[in-house]
């Protein structure tokens, strides 16, 4: 499965109807986001059972914004619609891979417990 074009208009569609997501917030004109896209696309050939998806910040600007990415390349991965990992900057492969695997990994009820606690103590 190689990567796909995500833009505002099917982020939440992509990130809801699969298991797990990874994106790639990217722009033609960075250096470091031209450099990581080939070992993005390398993952995305050995993970047939992940979406990798690839958002143009330059084109999907208030997407961006609403995202707060304030650096580029940044990446996302979201677990049954769950945000899991967020950081800026690109990744070696190695970095990637075990990425990949610990998302995999995640006890998603032990996410949604820490979630849910997190949210019941800042409720007001």
């Amino acid at each position: 499965m190689a990567t796909q074009e995500v833009t505002g208009e099917n982020i939440q569609a992509t990130v809801d109807e699969n298991g797990i997501v990874l994106l790639d917030f990217w722009a033609s004109w960075c250096g470091p986001c031209r450099a990581f896209a080939p070992t993005f696309e390398a993952a995305s050939e050995r993970h047939a059972d992940v979406v990798f998806g690839k958002i143009d910040t330059e084109a999907n600007q208030a997407l961006a914004g609403q995202l707060q990415i304030t650096g580029i390349p940044t990446l996302m991965a979201f677990r049954e619609g769950v945000l899991v990992f967020r950081q800026a900057g690109a990744l070696p492969p190695a970095a990637l891979e075990d990425l990949i695997t610990q998302v995999k990994a995640l006890d998603m009820e032990e996410v949604r417990k820490k979630i849910a606690e997190h949210e019941a103590g800042h409720a007001h």
